[in-house]
């Protein structure tokens, strides 16, 4: 092999490792990132699920014999629509000793105050043993309502919750949490709403307080068909018995 043979071959392998280098980073970079983050139960032994009408009729003795302490049902949406399901799975959970809690999805376009009004009227005659839950999100909300008045209209709602004898939890993403909770929300305070943020990092929020994460959306578990979100407590199931107990139940 004479030398321009060399240095040809010698330039064509270069060419094509870093074709490969560069095709690697490109998938790397463009493949779905799974919304999904593995956690050391011995750290966080405490599992929860959240279930509305789009998880079907999940079987919650199967989801508390595999070790479900905990579910958050989703009760409502703006100012009047209700979840089809909420009542069925409301008895479902309480039956198969399952921790019970509600969650309403918060619109950006209603009024704060019709909301939890809304809220309230869907859990009149429920025990709850966790917090109100209000999902906080720009995902399947309007874009382009300034963020003060988007503030002003959950303050609103968190305070009517509040006034009507219910601890509170604000559910949100990092980006939800910067823009709506940071600065307006002294979120951990006892008189302040609880933490429960979705996050496919570890940890999920550093330095801020959280209680419960959401972590993922993709999991699998006996009962429920298809994916259903996982969520997990800040702690030990003698905190989260302690944490449970501080809620004021209805």
């Amino acid at each position: 092999m004479n030398n321009t043979t060399s240095r040809r071959l010698g330039i064509a392998i270069v060419v094509v490792t870093a074709l490969l280098v560069a095709g690697l980073g490109l998938w790397r970079a463009l493949r779905p990132h799974k919304a999904h983050v593995e956690l050391d139960r011995e750290r966080y032994p405490v599992v929860g699920v959240d279930i509305s009408a789009h998880n079907g009729l999940p079987d919650f003795d199967s989801l508390s014999h595999a070790g479900v302490a905990f579910a958050y049902l989703k009760a409502s949406e703006g100012n009047a629509f209700r979840d089809a399901a909420f009542v069925r799975n409301y008895a479902a959970a309480r039956n198969a000793g399952v921790t019970v809690g509600a969650y309403h999805f918060f619109r950006f376009d209603c009024d704060g105050r019709r909301q939890a009004a809304n809220l309230l009227e869907a859990v009149n005659g429920c025990t709850l043993d966790l917090p109100l839950a209000i999902d906080v999100e720009e995902h399947a909300n309007p874009a382009g309502l300034a963020t003060p008045t988007v503030v002003a209209r959950l303050e609103a709602m968190v305070g009517e919750l509040r006034a009507a004898g219910y601890k509170v939890m604000i559910y949100t993403n990092k980006n939800g949490y910067w823009r709506f909770v940071h600065g307006n929300f002294d979120v951990g305070l006892p008189d302040d709403p609880d933490l429960w943020i979705c996050s496919f990092s570890d940890p999920p929020l550093p330095h801020r307080p959280w209680v419960l994460w959401q972590h993922s959306h993709c999991s699998r578990l006996p009962g429920v068909k298809g994916d259903v979100d996982l969520n997990t407590f800040n702690g030990s199931h003698a905190d989260f018995e302690a944490w449970r107990k501080g809620t004021i139940n209805r």
